[in-house]
């Protein structure tokens, strides 16, 4: 990446990403943040120059500079990815921690974050902005849809289907095979062995719907 990036959000996950972004060699030219309070601080020297739609900063993605959103409001995430297509006329780009393996046959679309020792196998397939923390195991031949969050040390067995939307906590295990509906969410440390419906929430080993 040639250009500099705007990271959305001065939060945790705006540090991860910043973090990321350092290990990679790219500059990060400032934060942008809703909540005022923040604006003006820094976050390892890193400025919070402004709101997410000050337009005196938003007016450089696209020419010279790249775009991150580090948001893991799920609504908020949209309203800003379709503000930067239809504005700005650019996706943003992924945040990939430098130890993370991915397979040469997997594919991985826009607005990604995948954090520290993650592995992406085999002709896995993952969509756009999403988030994939920390030690996280996504095996052969599974597909991630869009705005997918998965959390840090969970386990995605192979050929499993992820609907769009869906949470996942830590330390989540779903076995082969199994298909996740959009909007799902499923509590940390369960143990997925079936299919789960679109917008269902399940808990539990073996997972059960709450």
């Amino acid at each position: 990446m040639e250009n500099p990036v705007i990271i959305f959000g001065a939060g945790s996950l705006g540090a991860v990403a910043l973090d990321i972004f350092k290990r990679n060699s790219v500059v990060t030219y400032c934060f942008l943040d809703d909540d005022e309070k923040m604006h003006n601080t820094e976050i390892d020297d890193v400025i919070v120059m402004g709101s997410t739609d000050d337009e005196g900063f938003t007016k450089l993605i696209g020419k010279k500079c790249e775009a991150f959103i580090a948001i893991d409001d799920i609504k908020v995430r949209k309203n800003l990815v379709e503000m930067l297509n239809d504005r700005r006329k650019v996706q943003p780009v992924n945040a990939v921690h430098d130890s993370t393996i991915i397979a040469s046959t997997a594919g991985i679309g826009h607005g990604n974050l995948i954090s520290a020792g993650s592995i992406i196998n085999a002709r896995a397939n993952i969509g756009n902005h999403c988030l994939i923390h920390s030690k996280v195991l996504i095996d052969a031949d599974t597909k991630i849809s869009d705005f997918v969050q998965i959390g840090a040390g969970s386990s995605i067995g192979t050929s499993v289907e992820i609907g769009e939307g869906t949470f996942i906590g830590s330390g989540v295990t779903i076995v082969s095979g199994v298909k996740i509906g959009k909007g799902a969410r499923i509590g940390a440390g369960s143990v997925v062995i079936e299919n789960i419906a679109a917008k269902e929430t399940v808990f539990g080993n073996p997972a059960k719907k709450i």
